[in-house]
């Protein structure tokens, strides 16, 4: 059974840092994986993902503040994230396809203060 498990989330400062964890199971470690968020009355939006291969895209809002990895032999995903700001509150989740199926993680709740 396809399960993904986050951890690493919590309260910090702005222009603090958090890392994220993706714990991935019962499928093999070969697909696209991605981290969404989403803030109270707002769309979930994508925040970074990675192929197999750690070839990597971001959103814009993220982009040379959040770096996105993968460790295939340890099935997991981490989500680095530097000079947090408080507009990204919100609940991060991890993401994979797997046969034509959505899969998520139960999210992790990241809060910036100011």
């Amino acid at each position: 059974q396809v399960q993904l498990v986050e951890s690493g989330g919590g309260l910090v400062q702005a222009g603090g840092s958090l890392r994220l964890s993706c714990a991935a199971s019962g499928f093999i470690f070969i697909n696209d994986m991605a981290w969404y968020r989403q803030a109270p009355g707002k769309q979930r939006e994508l925040v970074a993902l990675i192929n197999r291969s750690g070839s990597a895209h971001y959103a814009n809002f993220v982009k040379d503040r959040f770096t996105i990895s993968r460790d295939n032999a340890a099935g997991t995903v981490t989500l680095q994230m530097s000079s947090l700001k408080p507009e990204d509150t919100g609940l991060y989740y991890c993401y994979v396809q797997h046969y034509r199926s959505d899969y998520w993680g139960q999210g992790t709740q990241v809060t910036v203060s100011s």
